[in-house]
């Protein structure tokens, strides 16, 4: 039952980020008047209060992943059971694609769709991994009582100095692929996405335990 809550949690949690995210995506591109840095700086703002009131509600219970690629890493520091791990991120996969749904269903949009929205090439890549090594490094580096307010921060500042506007996270990327919004993703741009927020998060992981070493053995 303890699993089954966390689980839950996860599902409920990431199900609501991809709402706030697609859903004030949505609203700020219809009340911005076409000027696209108003509509990001609208959906930018929504995320980070959403994304910060989210982790405080749900990381008494599951830690608040809401990212494959944040509870990969858990799990491979040992902060997550690794039987955990699979089914943590079939809900952040579920739960990602129930969001879209029901951010569609809000603004009367159809509920199945796929999104056209083309973002590739090296720069994006390059974007998608920096972001998320920071993401991590700031979850793994940050005073636990902050955790929240620095992730909420830290997403709000990448969404403007990264090309890719800062999906870190393979949830996000399944959630936006289903999407033919402003937040959107066209699936054949999905893949390259995802391997970059993958390797950012394995380097955040590796420079993180570095980071951390005792200064006897960085001495070494």
């Amino acid at each position: 039952m303890a699993l089954a809550r966390r689980v839950a949690a996860e599902a409920l949690g990431t199900a609501w980020l991809l709402a706030i995210v697609i859903g004030s995506g949505v609203m700020a591109e219809r009340l911005a008047g076409g000027n696209v840095a108003l509509a990001l700086l609208a959906n930018t703002l929504a995320t980070v209060g959403g994304l910060y009131v989210l982790i405080e509600v749900f990381g008494p219970i599951s830690g608040a992943h809401f990212n494959p690629a944040v509870s990969a890493v858990m799990a491979w520091r040992g902060a997550l059971p690794a039987a955990a791990l699979l089914p943590y991120v079939a809900a952040q996969l579920g739960g990602a694609v129930l969001g879209a749904w029901l951010a569609h269903a809000m603004f009367d949009m159809n509920l199945l769709q796929w999104s056209t929205k083309v973002r590739g090439g090296a720069g994006q890549w390059i974007a998608e991994a920096v972001a998320t090594f920071g993401l991590l490094l700031v979850i793994l580096r940050a005073p636990e009582s902050r955790v929240a307010a620095m992730v909420a921060a830290y997403i709000g500042a990448a969404y403007w100095f990264t090309a890719s506007t800062s999906f870190a996270n393979p949830a996000a990327v399944v959630g936006r692929m289903v999407s033919d919004s402003f937040a959107g993703i066209a699936p054949a741009s999905a893949p390259g996405f995802v391997v970059a927020e993958l390797l950012g998060a394995a380097l955040a992981a590796g420079v993180a335990r570095w980071l951390a070493a005792p200064e006897a053995a960085m001495d070494r």
